[in-house]
């Protein structure tokens, strides 16, 4: 059966990353197809007693997939594209993470807030409905970027090791055999996939940024910025309660949406993209293994 630490990944560049304990592997497919695999202990700072404090964990959390996340990324861009494509182009892969810090802050914040001032704002008086609308314009805009990226083929190939990753980590919680055969049959959704954790953030800040009112923009912006990791710590412990009271039907009912959210960044993946979900999730698992029985990390 599996065991109680929830294991988790991340989709990357022809491949998988998955979180254990105190490693985390990659296993991305090469050109020539073979697959390739590496694997990290993790510093005390993601595994240590920090990860274990509700609501600090989930700012640990948060920071931890942009670091190990844009890591991974950089190892499955360096064997997918070959050492000599990537050679020098590491800070700019870790470029793209500041790029991406900056869209997200624009897709969340900046733009919802600029439609709302004059779009909306002249036409209403009550704070509240602003900030409603505020949360409502921020939910359409989040979910038809992931609509629109899903168009990419590119991007589509990532969603579909994303899938993997899902069908992966559920076999292994359902407690079979992590066998092509027997992991194909199992769903692309998750109830702790970030998407979902999106969702929550999403719904989360539409009550939260009510109490800040309506001041001058450059305020309203400043506020919502500062209290983004607020939120992001209530969301994660909103999302490990719901997974661990998943067979709950009100919490099916709650989660519902999150997984119906998930079709926009999950694809069904092929035989050979599942089975570098398998490698993955299998090499950090003997790296526990090892690191259990004292025997040197791989």
């Amino acid at each position: 059966m599996a065991k109680s630490f929830h294991y988790g990944g991340q989709a990357v560049l022809e491949g998988v990353m998955m979180r254990g304990e105190k490693h985390y592997a990659i296993a991305v497919r090469q050109e020539t197809g073979r697959i390739a695999t590496t694997v990290k202990g993790l510093s005390d700072m993601f595994g240590g007693k920090l990860r274990r404090i509700p609501l600090i964990r989930g700012i640990v959390v948060l920071i931890e997939t942009l670091i190990i996340g844009t890591r991974a990324l950089i190892y499955s861009a360096d064997v997918a594209m070959g050492e000599e494509e990537i050679k020098g182009k590491s800070g700019l892969l870790w470029g793209s993470l500041v790029f991406g810090i900056v869209l997200a802050v624009g897709l969340f914040i900046a733009i919802p807030l600029l439609v709302t001032r004059f779009a909306i704002d002249p036409y209403i008086s009550s704070s509240v409905i602003s900030n409603v609308v505020n949360g409502l314009v921020r939910l359409v805009i989040i979910i038809g970027y992931l609509w629109l990226i899903g168009y990419l083929p590119d991007i589509r190939r990532v969603f579909s090791y994303h899938g993997a990753e899902h069908k992966t980590i559920n076999a292994y919680e359902n407690g079979v055999p992590l066998e092509l055969e027997q992991v194909k049959n199992y769903s692309t959704a998750h109830t702790r996939c970030g998407t979902s954790f999106l969702l929550i953030v999403l719904f989360l800040a539409i009550i939260i940024y009510i109490f800040i009112g309506r001041p001058v923009w450059y305020l309203r912006f400043a506020y919502q910025l500062a209290l983004l990791p607020v939120i992001a710590a209530i969301s994660y412990e909103l999302l490990r309660i719901t997974a661990r009271f998943s067979d709950s039907i009100v919490v099916r009912i709650l989660t519902a949406p999150g997984l119906l959210i998930q079709r926009l960044t999950t694809r069904e993946p092929d035989d050979d993209q599942l089975e570098v979900g398998i490698v993955s999730l299998k090499t950090v698992l003997d790296a526990e293994s090892e690191d259990e029985r004292g025997e040197p990390d791989v």
